[in-house]
């Protein structure tokens, strides 16, 4: 089922979550462990983190550098087919610009028709982390609207191959990432929404945001969207803090502000054990709040740690 008709068809604020491929070498059991305490608050899906490859360079015998590209955290397609499988719930798969050409993009998302996955969420993705900024592969999607486009226009049968005849239409409920404190490339925050209208306009669905620590930047953002036109469902993205690290951490990868109230009340803590404790109530009163506000869904990144989360949402599904 698509991600908006399952909001349109609730009749309260709906449960889901995001997690990450295990690394290479595991076991998909041990993400089942993590994924089974949260199931008794019925997520309707699941979406499933793309990962790109990286590339290290190991010395020869003749003392010349090799390059090698390498994906540690691979099988999103695999893991989105064992959930639907193994929950019979949907799950959302991520699809990147980065590391992928049109045409093996267009091959992904034909795999996934076939599996059964109603959803995708597309994104630009980040740059490998060996290079300065993000750039696209040869014939590839440059930024997540093109993405957007390529995925809207399979929607209606129109493949890369102009001599295909008579092709069957995907049927893909497309979703977009927002951020309520602006993507950390855009000069400003008009600038990003104009960004994100262009993704509405070619298809868009639906929008999950990135994590939040204050929801008036959450409702803001969503005042900002309605007086840009962008009406689509809004899901805002929950992340409980959990160490004294997340304090640096968090803001230098995910762009985002810790309000000072949070980050104060964090330093006072004696060990993380406190600072999860605190997570946990600062992410309890977050999800009120929210609630209170109708918001369509609550999305948690889980980061492969569920605990946390299943405290939250004990106190509301």
């Amino acid at each position: 089922m698509k991600i908006v008709d399952h909001i349109e068809n609730a009749d309260k604020t709906l449960f889901s979550l995001e997690i990450i491929p295990p690394k290479k070498g595991d076991s998909i059991r041990n993400l089942f462990d993590q994924i089974d305490p949260l199931m008794e608050f019925k997520p309707p899906f699941i979406d499933v983190t793309y990962h790109r490859e990286e590339y290290v360079y190991k010395e020869r015998e003749n003392g010349l550098l090799e390059k090698k590209s390498i994906k540690k955290r691979p099988g999103t397609v695999g893991i989105c087919a064992a959930i639907q499988n193994h929950y019979q719930i949907d799950a959302v798969p991520h699809i990147i610009c980065g590391g992928f050409s049109k045409e093996e993009t267009e091959n992904a998302l034909i795999d996934l028709d076939f599996l059964g996955i109603d959803n995708v969420l597309a994104l630009r993705g980040d740059n490998i982390k060996s290079e300065p900024e993000f750039r696209p592969e040869k014939d590839g999607n440059a930024y997540a609207s093109d993405l957007v486009e390529q995925i809207a226009r399979m929607n209606k049968g129109d493949y890369l191959d102009e001599e295909l005849q008579n092709a069957i239409p995907s049927n893909f409920c497309i979703g977009v990432a927002g951020y309520p404190e602006k993507h950390f490339e855009a000069p400003n925050m008009n600038f990003d929404l104009n960004w994100l209208k262009k993704k509405v306009d070619l298809g868009a669905e639906y929008i999950v945001t990135q994590m939040f620590f204050d929801n008036k930047v959450y409702f803001k953002f969503i005042e900002d969207c309605k007086e840009m036109g962008i009406n689509i469902p809004i899901i805002p993205g929950i992340k409980p803090i959990a160490t004294h690290k997340h304090l640096t951490t968090l803001p230098k990868i995910f762009k985002i502000d810790v309000p000072q109230e949070l980050e104060q009340q964090v330093v006072k803590c004696k060990d993380n054990a406190a600072v999860r404790e605190l997570g946990i109530e600062w992410g309890i009163q977050q999800c009120r709040e929210l609630i209170e506000a109708n918001v369509p869904v609550l999305h948690f990144y889980s980061m492969g740690k569920s605990d946390a989360i299943h405290k939250i949402a004990k106190e509301f599904f």
